[in-house]
């Protein structure tokens, strides 16, 4: 089943908060999360804007959400190769013959999820670590918050791939 290209990109944009909610929860890494970031839960709950906090990471998952679609899905290279010419016809002729006959092919979850994890261990273990290591933080805060990422990007990656119709965007 192939869904509008921004239907996917908003239900993708979910993932980095619900996976947080479990992965930074306190039965699972969130203690030790705490405790690798020098916090405790009543200086946690200290000026924490909860609407504020989960109203942005809705905003921020979506924009990784475009980002990874280019990561993800090969065809977005060809789309994106022609996007400033979809107003000529034969361009957008040529766009549809191009997804009918490729569009489909290395587009499963399993592909995505590839390409999400490559990108959590590319991109997100080096930005977190270089973070940490000038914020002083050692191994297990860099090891918590790239597991995190890895397995975001991961299930970004699948769903993105899995489900975005090409067709919707030209």
């Amino acid at each position: 089943m192939q869904l509008n290209f921004f239907l996917v990109a908003a239900i993708a944009g979910l993932v980095p908060l619900l996976v947080g909610f479990v992965w930074y929860h306190p039965k699972v890494l969130g203690t030790a999360w705490l405790k690798a970031c020098g916090f405790d839960e009543v200086k946690m709950k200290e000026g924490f804007n909860m609407p504020l906090v989960f109203g942005l990471t809705l905003i921020f998952g979506f924009f990784i959400s475009f980002v990874m679609s280019g990561i993800a899905i090969h065809q977005m290279g060809f789309y994106s190769m022609l996007q400033m010419n979809f107003k000529d016809a034969a361009v957008q002729d040529f766009f549809n013959q191009g997804i009918v006959a490729y569009g489909n092919d290395f587009r499963t979850f399993k592909h995505g999820a590839l390409h999400g994890a490559i990108a959590g261990i590319g991109l997100a273990l080096p930005i977190v670590g270089i973070t940490a290591l000038f914020e002083r933080r050692g191994f297990t805060y860099i090891a918590i918050h790239t597991g995190y990422w890895i397995l975001t990007l991961l299930l970004m990656g699948g769903i993105i791939c899995q489900f975005t119709n090409l067709a919707s965007l030209g």
